[in-house]
C-alpha cells in the first residue's frame, strides 16, 4: 500500500497545479478542469485550518501560557 501524502504536500502540489493551469490558459475562470483544482485546493486549505483550530483548542491554556 502506497504511502498517502500530507495534506501540507498535497496543498503544495495543488498550488502548483492551479498556478499552471491559469499560466496556461486563456480564460481561466472559465475552465472546468481548473475550477476543479482551485475547489480541490480550498477543501484541502479548510482541512489544514481546522486542523490547526483543533490542535488549538486541545492545547488549551498550555499554549496560552507558553
Amino acid at each position: 500500500m502506497a504511502k498517502k501524502r500530507t495534506q501540507e504536500e498535497d496543498k503544495a502540489i495543488l498550488e502548483k497545479k492551479v498556478r499552471e493551469r491559469r499560466a496556461g490558459s486563456e480564460n481561466p475562470e472559465g475552465d472546468p478542469d481548473a475550477r476543479q483544482l482551485r475547489k480541490r485546493l480550498k477543501r484541502v486549505q479548510r482541512k489544514i485550518r481546522l486542523r490547526a483550530s483543533r490542535i488549538a483548542t486541545a492545547a488549551g491554556n498550555k499554549a496560552k501560557a507558553a
